[in-house]
């Protein structure tokens, strides 16, 4: 004779995420990915985009690291500009590691020249030729940014 077990739960089960909810998700989900579709069929103009201003300064740098984490920026003749150790310098060596990475995944020389360029609208970007890396620094920081404008003064 089989004796069923009694119920020890303090509470019975409760639903964690209401049906409502669930289908206002999908729902969202759905008319974003509408959306998306209809502008990518009508040909909708980018907005979003970042404007890529003429070049009015640049300068060729090397980025190299070593295995405790710190980079240094030097011009191709091997002068030293910056350190990633240096006081608010930080970002040279996140930005030397996101560099490294599309090196290696590319199969490209680590040791390549880089262009830190300032655009005439005042944007400061990174150029990577030998990947065609091309990273605008908007959105990082006022600190990070000047990490690298430091390098065009």
């Amino acid at each position: 004779m089989m004796v069923d077990a009694p119920n020890t739960m303090k509470h019975p089960e409760k639903m964690l995420v209401p049906p409502f909810v669930a289908r206002a998700m999908f729902g969202l989900m759905f008319v974003v990915v509408a959306m998306v579709a209809f502008a990518r069929l009508t040909d909708v103009p980018l907005i979003a985009a970042v404007d890529q201003a003429p070049i009015a300064q640049s300068l060729d740098v090397i980025i190299t690291g070593d295995k405790t984490g710190i980079y240094e920026v030097t011009s191709p003749d091997g002068t030293l500009l910056a350190r990633s150790s240096d006081d608010m310098a930080g970002f040279l060596g996140v930005m030397g590691r996101v560099i490294d990475r599309e090196r290696v995944v590319q199969g490209v020389p680590l040791d390549g020249t880089l262009q830190v360029v300032r655009r005439e609208n005042g944007n400061i970007a990174i150029l990577d030729a030998s990947t065609g890396m091309a990273t605008e620094l908007i959105g990082y920081g006022r600190d990070n940014i000047a990490a690298f404008a430091n390098l065009l003064d």
